[in-house]
């Protein structure tokens, strides 16, 4: 099993990248936090959990290991695989996740695209002892990628990706544009996903 990577980053796309190892490019899935960690041509390191199914071979990628952890500790919860698991760290670091579920708070965790009420629910009931492992510092990513967006379609379509429904991410990517027209793409999806939340 790939449980790192490290070597050159040759793209990054809104919902993953690809780095070079040993002459071959591993592709991987990863939230705006991780993927705002990433420059083009320079090396990175990536904690890496790799998930194996009849169909496929799927790589997420993690700027910390507390993210990978909480990515393998969400997937605990039965109905909750890594497309959700990834968006819920997409909207919440680590630390914020494991205080909603051990605090209970049922609405902040519905809040996550993809998460009803049952959901969310049996997140607090099957995962409230296990995340009190983690750590009440946050990590916080500096998201930079120097590629000014031009129309947004694009990172409607990551939000779409993520589970959120086309006119509300549209919506969300208009506001956001409008208020911050020389965002970055990684911080333009990154606020999106931060007005999508209040909702």
């Amino acid at each position: 099993m790939i449980a790192s990577l490290r070597g050159t980053v040759v793209a990054i796309e809104l919902g993953g990248a690809v780095i070079e190892c040993g002459g071959v490019g591993y592709y991987f899935a990863a939230t705006p936090q991780t993927l705002g960690e990433l420059r083009r041509g320079e090396e990175a390191f990536v904690h890496i959990t790799m998930t194996v199914r009849e169909d496929a071979m799927n790589l997420y990628g993690f700027h910390d290991a507390e993210a990978k952890a909480m990515f393998s500790t969400l997937q605990g919860v039965s109905g909750l695989g890594p497309k959700l698991a990834l968006a819920a760290l997409a909207m919440y670091s680590a630390s914020d996740l494991a205080g909603f579920i051990s605090q209970g708070e049922v609405k902040q965790l519905q809040r996550i695209p993809g998460v009803g009420k049952r959901t969310a629910e049996r997140m607090i009931v099957d995962l409230k002892d296990k995340v009190a492992v983690f750590a009440e510092e946050e990590s916080v990513a500096s998201v930079s990628v120097a590629t000014p967006v031009a129309g947004g379609a694009d990172i409607v379509e990551a939000l779409v990706g993520l589970g959120f429904l086309e006119k509300n991410a549209s919506a969300a990517v208009d506001s956001v544009l409008a208020e911050k027209p020389d965002n970055d793409r990684s911080s333009t999806l990154r606020d999106a996903l931060k007005l999508l939340g209040r909702k």
